[in-house]
């Protein structure tokens, strides 16, 4: 009996040396660092890109002086003809290319989807 206690007393000391050991070494890769305004967020990680969107959410929408976008909310990206997709290269290219993904985001907080036509200039001018 007591060779059957100090045998389970080994065996959890063990698993609990190993569980220890393992957490110490892989608990570093699932740590994801977001700065307090999302700015290290480069897209690659997805995690960090939704964890933004839903601090975002929380917050009010940032405005980028683009009021009149707000009566494009819940259209679909393929309805926009191209004098309406101006009007967003009009809000686009009047900004700094830094803040281009806050307005996009922005925008998805809005309901607003960005036109097919101007959604390559936006990705382009967010990577760079």
């Amino acid at each position: 009996m007591w060779i059957l206690v100090i045998a389970l007393i080994i065996l959890g000391l063990f698993s609990a040396i190993l569980g220890t050991l393992r957490h110490n070494k892989d608990g570093d890769s699932n740590v994801i660092n977001v700065g307090t305004d999302c700015s290290s967020c480069n897209g690659d990680n997805a995690k960090c890109e939704q964890t933004c969107m839903m601090e975002a959410a929380t917050k009010d929408v940032e405005y980028f002086d683009d009021e009149e976008l707000d009566r494009f909310s819940a259209r679909p990206s393929d309805s926009y003809t191209d004098d309406e997709a101006e009007a967003f290269r009009e809000v686009l290219y009047t900004m700094r290319p830094s803040e281009v993904k806050a307005w996009s985001r922005s925008l998805t907080l809005r309901g607003i989807s960005l036109p097919d036509q101007v959604k390559d200039e936006v990705f382009v001018l967010m990577e760079s």
